[in-house]
């Protein structure tokens, strides 16, 4: 969850129920909770689950995504899942969240039963920790948000159990883990230019799904831990926990309590509790100098003048300082500089301080594939001049030393 803060307000979160619906059956839109039985037995009756992910396809949804009028999911029982996770086992845990530890697990790629690992497809299961601040309130949200979303660049969220206290939820699996991981890890081999505008132009077009949505959708949460990668890096948004409902009736913000990730909030939000849909595009220009540097939004570890990520960077951003100073070393140059230089200046114009002056997420969508239309243009190794070291005031490692 990185460095989490969270200021309480006086309203308590409404207590919506997920779509009805029994142990092991499908809650389906438009039919209020109907279905076979999940569980096996039976002979011909099983119920084929239409939202999984088939090889390419995108849901139906194409690049626009479509929003469900209810949750469409399976409804597992807590015996389903435990058969699903091998008994919950610690070796089955693929990471843990401020939600709780998520574990793999395989099912049915037709029924979403519980399956072998040698016959079934991986999922990953979230697990509600009791001790969790989280809680009832953002496992709900993230049903009757994720549970209605379908988009290419949302991870799908395939069902639920509610069940003996106990709250999970089961997603399809993301075989590439996070972009923090990718990002932050030196064990793993760094992203290219090409890959990290990927990954930038597709959670971007996720963001702009939200906010283009009849009632926009503020993500709340978005962030490097948040986005997930397929085993091909198209990026997919997680975690609704955190989501609202935009704004309605003329206003142009919705007010709440302030909660979120040092060095991602947007500082309007952080000050006031004050919502914009905007708020959103200052968390995606955060991301967006993650991905140009390869440092976190918020590190203690760096001197105190350049923990904050986006106050350190603005000199580069604004084109005050070269922007090489700024790169990521892992590229080693390897990128084109005129592109790198549109994508700091995109940066920049996420990152103002005024929310009404940031660009829209299309507008940000627009630009990103003008900058990968940019091409790779590099010149060839024997033709480039000698690479002159960089400056010790840069917050980088030397990337061959460990962390």
């Amino acid at each position: 969850m990185g460095n989490c803060f969270c200021c309480p307000d006086a309203a308590a979160a409404a207590d919506e129920k997920p779509a009805g619906g029994g142990k092991g059956t499908t809650v389906s839109a438009g039919t209020g909770g109907g279905g076979g039985r999940g569980g096996g037995g039976g002979g011909g009756g099983r119920e084929e689950y239409s939202r999984w992910p088939s090889k390419g396809s995108s849901d139906g949804g194409g690049e626009a995504g479509r929003v469900l009028d209810a949750p469409r999911l399976r409804v597992f029982t807590l015996a389903e899942l435990r058969a699903v996770t091998r008994g919950f086992k610690p070796e089955m845990v693929l990471g843990e969240g401020g939600f709780g530890p998520v574990y793999k697990g395989w099912v049915d790629e037709r029924t979403l039963n519980p399956a072998k690992s040698s016959a079934g497809v991986v999922v990953a299961v979230k697990k509600l920790n009791p001790e969790s601040v989280q809680g009832l309130h953002e496992w709900q949200s993230e049903v009757n948000f994720l549970g209605r979303l379908v988009h290419p660049n949302l991870v799908k969220l395939l069902g639920y159990c509610r069940e003996e206290r106990e709250l999970l939820l089961v997603y399809e699996f993301m075989p590439r883990g996070s972009l923090e991981n990718h990002l932050f890890r030196r064990a793993l081999d760094p992203l290219s230019w090409s890959l990290r505008l990927k990954i930038a132009i597709g959670a971007a077009r996720g963001l702009a799904f939200l906010h283009s949505s009849e009632r926009q959708i503020i993500y709340r949460d978005f962030k490097a831990s948040n986005i997930l990668l397929d085993v091909d890096y198209t990026p997919k948004l997680s975690d609704f926990g955190l989501a609202k409902n935009g704004p309605v009736a003329g206003r142009s913000h919705v007010t709440t309590r302030v909660i979120g990730t040092y060095g991602y909030a947007a500082p309007e939000y952080v000050a006031t509790g004050h919502l914009y849909v905007k708020s959103d595009v200052y968390c995606f220009g955060v991301v967006l100098l993650e991905l140009l540097t390869g440092l976190r939004a918020h590190d203690l570890n760096r001197p105190s003048h350049q923990q904050n990520l986006v106050e350190w960077a603005r000199p580069y951003i604004a084109g005050g300082k070269k922007l090489a100073g700024l790169m990521d070393q892992r590229l080693a140059g390897d990128y084109p500089a005129r592109a790198a230089a549109r994508a700091a200046k995109l940066a920049d114009r996420c990152l103002c301080g005024d929310p009404k002056s940031r660009p829209s997420m299309d507008d940000v969508v627009a630009a990103l594939q003008e900058i990968e239309s940019m091409g790779a243009a590099r010149p060839p190794a024997s033709r480039l001049p000698p690479r002159a070291p960089v400056a010790h005031r840069s917050p980088h490692r030397n990337p061959s030393k460990p962390r």
